[in-house]
C-alpha cells in the first residue's frame, strides 16, 4: 500500500512517479491523497502519481511549464499521461500546452469546480461570486496557503482590504471530518466571513479518473 507524504513535503517538494503502471497521472500536491484514496478504493493499480508541489497553487504563472518539464521528464516510462490539473489560473495556458503535447487533462477553471461537479458549480457561480472556497487540503493548509501568504499574520488590518467583498466561506469537504470542519468554521471566524459547509466527496474527480483507468 503506498504511503502519503505529510501535507508539508506535497507542499513544499511535491511527490515523484515510482516508474510502475501503465498511466501516469501528473497532479497537483493539493490532490494527493484524494487521487491516492480513489485509487486504492478501486485498485487503480496500473494509475501511478507524481505530484507537483502544492505551493504552486499560490503561483499559477509556474504550473504550465512545471507540468511540461514533468511530461518531458517521464513520457518514455509510461503508455498514457494524464493532467491532474483544471486551468487553475493559468489563463488556458495549460490547456494550450497540454493540446501541443498530446496529453489531456481535467477540464473546468478550478478544482473547486470539480469538486462540486463543473456544470452545477458554473450554474452558482454568478450567485456566489462573494464567496471564497476551501477544501479539506486547503483547510489543513489555510495558515501556509492564505493566512501567511497574504500577510495577515503581520499585518491583520490587510482582512477589510483583502476580503471586505467576501461574505461567505463554503467549505467543500472531500470528507466526513469533523476536525476539519471545526478547522473550517475556525477559518471562517478569522476571516470575518459567514460559513457553510458542503459535502461534495470527490465530485467530478472520481468519474474523471475512472474514464482514464478505463481507457488505461
Amino acid at each position: 500500500m503506498s504511503v502519503l507524504p505529510d501535507d508539508a513535503t506535497l507542499t513544499e517538494n511535491g511527490l515523484k512517479a515510482s516508474g510502475k503502471g501503465r498511466v501516469l497521472l501528473i497532479a497537483c500536491g493539493a490532490l494527493a491523497r484524494e487521487i491516492m484514496a480513489l485509487k486504492r478504493a478501486n485498485r487503480w493499480d496500473h494509475l501511478d502519481l507524481t505530484c507537483l508541489p502544492a505551493i504552486l497553487h499560490n503561483h499559477p504563472d509556474r504550473i504550465t511549464d512545471a507540468v511540461r518539464a514533468t511530461v518531458a521528464r517521464n513520457r518514455a516510462d509510461y503508455e498514457t499521461i494524464f493532467v491532474v490539473y483544471a486551468d487553475c489560473g493559468t489563463g488556458g495556458h495549460l490547456q494550450a500546452a497540454c493540446a501541443e503535447m498530446g496529453v489531456e487533462m481535467v477540464a473546468g477553471p478550478h478544482c473547486y469546480a470539480f469538486y462540486e461537479g463543473v456544470d452545477g458549480f458554473v450554474e452558482r457561480a454568478e450567485d456566489e461570486f462573494t464567496c471564497f472556497y476551501l477544501t479539506d487540503f486547503l483547510v489543513r493548509q489555510f495558515d501556509a496557503f492564505v493566512w501567511r501568504p497574504m500577510g495577515l499574520d503581520r499585518h491583520p488590518e490587510l482582512r477589510e482590504m483583502i476580503f471586505g467583498n467576501y461574505t461567505k466561506l463554503i467549505y467543500q469537504a472531500q470528507t466526513d471530518n469533523p476536525d476539519l470542519t471545526a478547522r473550517a468554521e475556525d477559518c471562517a471566524r478569522r476571516l470575518g466571513l459567514e460559513f457553510e459547509r458542503r459535502f461534495t466527496g470527490y465530485g467530478d474527480l472520481a468519474g474523471v479518473l475512472g474514464k482514464v483507468a478505463q481507457d488505461g
